[in-house]
């Protein structure tokens, strides 16, 4: 049987293909963890016999065990992501492959603690979604976020937008208009009677809602 590392980076493969609209065996094929077995589609077959994928021609598609293996799979390595970019701070070069090397030895322990540190951010650093956890749907917090929502800085304090998760796309759209996207530093000047906040050479007043939507990792 294939070993479970390989197991779950052609699970991650399938997962991320059918994110791109893509379900072809041709593309899987040329994956190093399927021409290491130097057998083709003799590993895709272990993997549809122990029910892990469905395989009809030349198409591939996740059984719902393989669903599931390869959602924690594609959670674990997506904050590894987070964690070398937003803590480490490791150049983006350097990023994909440590994040593979290093999600193979994350306990669904360490996965949720790494999580809730980074705020339960809800996109790796390319955009795409992370898969929720328990700690995410509970929203405990059994440790201080790097991370946190604008709204709960200091005043005085400023952080570096991480991430922005907008209740419209317009609103995203006027943030951006604003020079409020990630990457951004971001200062709190007061939150009464309403949040002002300086970015840059520029002073603004905003909504409060709009101060629980907005990630910052604090600056020292």
């Amino acid at each position: 049987m294939t070993d479970q590392k390989a197991v779950e980076e052609i699970l991650e493969f399938v997962w991320t293909q059918r994110e791109a609209g893509k379900d072809s065996i041709a593309d899987l094929l040329n994956i190093n963890e399927v021409k290491d077995a130097n057998a083709d589609m003799t590993v895709l077959q272990v993997l549809e016999n122990d029910g892990l994928v469905h395989i009809k021609g030349d198409q591939i598609k996740l059984a719902p065990k393989g669903e599931k293996l390869a959602e924690i799979t594609v959670r674990r390595h997506r904050l590894a992501e987070r964690l070398l970019t937003e803590v480490l701070e490791i150049e983006e070069k350097a990023i994909e492959e440590n994040a593979c090397s290093f999600e193979h030895s994350l306990s669904p322990l360490v996965t949720d603690s790494i999580c809730t540190l980074l705020g339960h951010p809800p996109t790796c650093p390319h955009g795409l979604p992370i898969p929720r956890g328990e700690c995410c749907k509970k929203f405990k917090v059994d440790v201080k976020p790097l991370v946190q929502p604008l709204k709960d800085l200091e005043i005085g304090q400023s952080g570096r937008i991480v991430f922005i998760i907008p209740s419209s796309h317009s609103r995203l759209d006027r943030l951006g208009s604003l020079g409020i996207v990630p990457g951004s530093i971001i200062r709190l000047h007061q939150k009464r009677p309403s949040f002002v906040i300086e970015i840059g050479e520029t002073t603004l007043a905003i909504d409060n809602d709009i101060t629980k939507e907005i990630y910052v990792k604090k600056e020292s």
